[in-house]
């Protein structure tokens, strides 16, 4: 086996990451397997030396020299894809006898400038943290990885020097995976994902955390006013060069590709991937469409008709829902929903009744043990009540068992069961569950107004006054949506996200629907009407594409229809106990007691246990 034994007469050194001799004279030995890519061999690396990963693996004969160092990934492991560490990971943190398994990508996936230039040290001199490759709060249209070579991976690796004050930050950038504009950001706690990490603490006592890297909100929101104001500038400056007829489509067009060719060094007449004529007869084509589709949709006055109704819909709902007492009916009852926080995402809940949370199962669907309704040993899942101010005066609460009602179909909901005492952010104070809406539960309205509360993109509590969407409307609502005057939309790859369900004849066509900015993280949301009844789950929505939060219209699960199906299992695996305490909820709710059959004689109780299996 070849051995390293410096850069004088390691032939591979040459093509090394630049790191500062280290002295083989300190006593480091020890050993780990490595495989390579198309070889079912694992070859044994004897580590003698202090020094990185990379320089150890290039100790092996089978080490391919034809790919470059920045095309390396190095899976931890080989019993699954859960961590990947830097080729400049200290080769002193690697545990005895672990097998490394190597790829090779074609994009650089690492950057390897600014790396550890630093002398390789003992593993105890080192704080080796992991980050999830699914991004926390506010990285859904931002990726924060500079490689989709890692998405397979659970974890990356990180580490930094112990005693140096070594950021957060600093550890991220040194370490090449990440990008380079990341900003201000926070590492939240998976095990508790109340306590964050700023980016310019120290990584001292991070050593052995997992973490989730979340994006400060108001950054991207900074970043998005500064693109739409460059959209408007853009559009001013043609909009008067058209007014001013200067210049026609045809010669923007052509000037625009001119000037692409100029900044890549091409002539304006040769060099061109672009056939101008073909761009101006498309532009010409799709004008006379539009013409003609406006003119059909609004003829006559129509348009300002239509314009003119929806000002008088939206009076409508800013009236019923500015009455002071049925604002703060509102707000009490909004102290029953939650913030639901897991491994891989956040969501919305509220309470049904005692301690049990009635939320969205798509929440779960990377929680959950395959062909079972229990959580996957290991998953926290925190509920977090009075979420109101960013870290300050909530309580929250833990799951009282893994076990959980999961409904994965149409239906979309999931039952959990909380502790029945949590803690608020002063963990000596405790609190209990606030009260269940299972009682407020009432019909889907055909129109007319609407509310949500819920924690959108995983933040404070907010509530959204909206309207409606009639089941013979919806077509018309998603038409203009994607074709409002001369801007022209198009859903992102509409068949799999499914808006023609909800149109009529589609299976989710006895939903609700309406328009609300309560997109991502607010899945789980109650949706109330004029009355404060609660009649629907939030559950998703249609989006233009995944740069952006904004909808196209989005949908509620009937709640009666929940409860029927939550009624069902309940008396299919006999859990008597609990329909008893579910019937004492829907004392005075007439649609509730319809869905249980009150003259059903019901048996002994035999288990309350959420287990449904």
């Amino acid at each position: 086996m070849e051995k390293a034994t410096g850069s004088e007469t390691d032939p591979c050194a040459k093509r090394m990451k630049k790191e500062k001799d280290a002295d083989p004279t300190a006593g480091h030995s020890h050993s780990f397997s490595v495989k390579f890519p198309s070889d079912p061999k694992e070859y044994t690396i004897d580590c003698v030396q202090l020094g990185t990963v990379l320089r150890a693996i290039k100790t092996c004969h089978k080490y391919d020299e034809k790919f470059s160092d920045e095309n390396l990934v190095i899976q931890l492991g080989k019993k699954d894809k859960k961590h990947a560490i830097a080729t400049h990971f200290p080769c002193t943190c690697i545990r005895e006898d672990v097998c490394l398994i190597l790829s090779h990508e074609k994009e650089n996936i690492e950057e390897t400038q600014g790396q550890n230039e630093e002398p390789i040290q003992s593993k105890e001199m080192y704080s080796v943290f992991s980050i999830e490759t699914v991004g926390g709060e506010n990285t859904r249209t931002k990726p924060f990885i500079r490689s989709n070579a890692f998405n397979r991976f659970k974890y990356l690796c990180v580490y930094g020097e112990k005693g140096r004050e070594i950021t957060v930050e600093e550890a991220l950038r040194r370490d090449g995976r990440f990008i380079d504009d990341l900003g201000n950001f926070t590492l939240s706690d998976n095990k508790d994902p109340i306590k964050s990490t700023g980016c310019t603490q120290p990584v001292d006592n991070l050593h052995g955390k997992e973490f989730k890297l979340c994006l400060e909100k108001a950054q991207l929101k900074r970043n998005k006013k500064i693109v739409r104001e460059e959209v408007k500038q853009r559009i001013t400056v043609i909009q008067k060069t058209m007014e001013n007829n200067k210049v026609s489509v045809k010669d923007l067009v052509e000037d625009r590709v001119r000037a692409e060719n100029r900044s890549e060094g091409k002539s304006a007449k040769s060099g061109s991937s672009v056939d101008v004529e073909e761009i101006y007869d498309l532009l010409r084509k799709q004008c006379a469409g539009l013409k003609e589709l406006m003119m059909n949709r609004f003829p006559g006055d129509s348009y300002q008709k239509a314009l003119n109704l929806r000002e008088e819909d939206f009076g409508k709902i800013r009236q019923s829902f500015s009455d002071v007492h049925r604002v703060r009916e509102l707000i009490k009852l909004g102290e029953s929903v939650c913030l639901i926080v897991t491994p891989f995402q956040t969501g919305t809940g509220f309470v049904l009744f005692d301690n049990l949370i009635l939320t969205n199962a798509h929440l779960f669907k990377d929680c959950v043990e395959e062909g079972n309704k229990k959580l996957k040993d290991g998953t926290e899942v925190n509920v977090l009540f009075n979420f109101e101010e960013q870290y300050k005066n909530y309580h929250f609460f833990k799951l009282a068992h893994r076990n959980i009602l999961y409904c994965h179909d149409d239906l979309d909901y999931a039952i959990l069961q909380l502790d029945p005492v949590g803690k608020k952010d002063n963990p000596e104070t405790e609190k209990k569950v606030p009260p269940g809406l299972l009682k407020r539960f009432g019909p889907m309205p055909k129109n007319g107004e609407a509310c949500l509360i819920g924690h959108p993109d995983g933040g404070v509590k907010q509530l959204d006054p909206t309207s409606i969407i009639e089941i013979e409307n919806r077509e018309k609502i998603v038409k203009d949506h994607l074709g409002t005057a001369f801007i022209v939309h198009k859903i992102n790859d509409p068949e799999n996200q499914g808006i023609e369900s909800i149109l009529v004849g589609g299976n989710r066509e006895k939903g609700t629907t309406y328009n609300t900015f309560m997109y991502h993280g607010s899945s789980g949301s109650p949706v109330f009407d004029a009355q404060c009844k609660v009649f629907g789950l939030h559950t998703s929505g249609y989006g233009y594409n995944p740069e952006t939060s904004k909808g196209v219209i989005e949908f509620a699960q009937p709640l009666l229809t929940i409860f029927e199906d939550f009624v069902r299992k309940l008396r299919e695996h006999g859990k008597e106990k609990l329909l008893r305490r579910v019937e004492e909820e829907a004392k005075g709710n007439s649609d509730l007691k319809k869905i249980l059959n009150p003259d059903k004689i019901l048996n002994p109780d035999s288990d309350e246990s959420m287990d449904t299996d």
